[in-house]
């Protein structure tokens, strides 16, 4: 039985990630962390100033942190001081962020660290790599959209599929957006879209004169996200102290 610690726990990430916790046998939902205390599932929500001595009666196995980048800075440290391994799915992290996680994770706790827990969007990064090795001389955009209240832009897996594109083919300039008179040259166009309730779509377009290409996710429920960072938590518990990739726990290719 694997128990598990949700920050966030009273948002819509935090309240599917509960829900799918609850309804694992193998899984036992040992408390939430929130902004203010109350309670999810039978379990107990703590105000996030508590969160160590949440982790210290609760002893949980996992903590899974679907918050914003400061918060999940403050979570992932109280975290390896007490020894429970990470599942972060938050993006939006600064290189100085990244580096002070890294700091409190390496020799200490074992992490999966990802932009994106979806299983079908770390096989579709894959399909991107290999689509980056053999069109590499087509002209390329990245349109992605997501919920009106998502704060950070692009987003982290557009980022991820940026940096996919860039180890294949060589860095180019990002166009984010365009307006005005302009010719295209060699960049790739980065789209944003914030609207309504959208979950999560993400495109990459290969176009070239008399055809294109295109490679595209849509995440229709966010219980795709809770169910691979879940996959995840079993997963990360009891491996050696370090940061893992979500193609780690799915034995792909490393993105």
């Amino acid at each position: 039985m694997v128990r598990v610690v949700i920050c966030g726990a009273s948002g819509r990430m935090g309240q599917t990630l509960g829900r799918m916790v609850k309804e694992s046998p193998d899984l036992e939902l040992a408390g939430g962390i929130d902004l203010r205390p109350g309670s999810f599932f039978g379990a107990e929500i703590v105000a996030a100033q508590d969160i160590e001595a949440l982790l210290k009666s609760k002893k949980p196995d996992v903590l899974i942190d679907f918050t914003v980048a400061h918060a999940a800075v403050e979570n992932v440290k109280a975290a390896a001081k007490n020894n429970v391994a990470v599942i972060v799915g938050t993006t939006g992290f600064t290189p100085e962020q990244r580096e002070v996680m890294a700091a409190a994770i390496e020799g200490h706790v074992p992490a999966v660290i990802s932009s994106n827990f979806s299983v079908g969007v770390n096989i579709f990064w894959q399909l991107v790599r290999e689509a980056g090795k053999l069109l590499g001389d087509y002209d390329i955009e990245v349109i992605e959209a997501h919920h009106r209240n998502k704060k950070d832009a692009p987003s982290g897996t557009a980022k991820t599929i940026l940096q996919i594109l860039d180890d294949e083919i060589g860095s180019r300039r990002k166009l984010y957006g365009r307006e005005g008179m302009m010719e295209r040259g060699n960049e790739i166009g980065v789209h944003v879209i914030r609207g309504g309730d959208i979950v999560g779509d993400h495109t990459v377009m290969f176009s070239k004169n008399f055809e294109t290409i295109e490679l595209s996710h849509r995440a229709y429920d966010r219980s795709v996200f809770a169910s691979g960072a879940l996959r995840a938590a079993r997963w990360v518990t009891g491996k050696k102290p370090g940061i893992y990739g979500m193609n780690d726990v799915l034995g792909l290719q490393k993105t």
